[in-house]
């Protein structure tokens, strides 16, 4: 029987989404809002919830390897995080349309790229690629209130 052994630094860059050029945050995000129709929506609450756990847990693991095999904090080229804060914008909502997935790609990004407090310094909390995942989890949670807003508002 052969074993199966995955490499987890193409799992920290979404296999060659993170290596498009510029912005890969952006290419990882919205590959994140292309898939989420088909590998996130359509799962009840309780479900999306354990989707995100895992990818928090193996993401996380993920991006640690990432570190040491770029031999950087954080590359540019790890957008799991993306994945995870990207879906978590949607997770209480049981039904988004167009515009839903629109502003929440907008939100989350603007969110990613500004970090406002206390998303930055999130980084620092906890170390390795665990730091990595949750400034992403902050952002997606700001741009998920700010969403659910949005739509109470509409």
């Amino acid at each position: 029987m052969k074993k199966v052994s995955i490499n987890l630094t193409h799992v920290a860059t979404l296999g060659p989404v993170g290596h498009l050029p510029k912005a890969p945050g952006t290419w990882g995000s919205a590959a994140a809002l292309i898939t989420a129709p088909f590998l996130f929506l359509p799962f009840q609450l309780p479900v999306r919830i354990l989707i995100l756990g895992l990818i928090f847990y193996f993401g996380a693991k993920a991006c640690s390897e990432a570190e040491k095999q770029f031999g950087k904090k954080d590359p540019g080229c790890v957008v799991i995080d993306e994945l995870l804060g990207q879906w978590l914008v949607f997770l209480p909502f049981p039904a988004v349309v167009t515009w839903h997935l629109i502003a929440g790609f907008i939100l989350f990004r603007i969110f990613d790229i500004l970090k406002p407090f206390p998303i930055k310094q999130s980084e620092k909390w906890l170390k390795d690629g665990w730091g990595v995942m949750i400034d992403d989890a902050f952002a997606g949670l700001y741009a998920m209130l700010v969403l659910g807003l949005l739509r109470y508002l509409t």
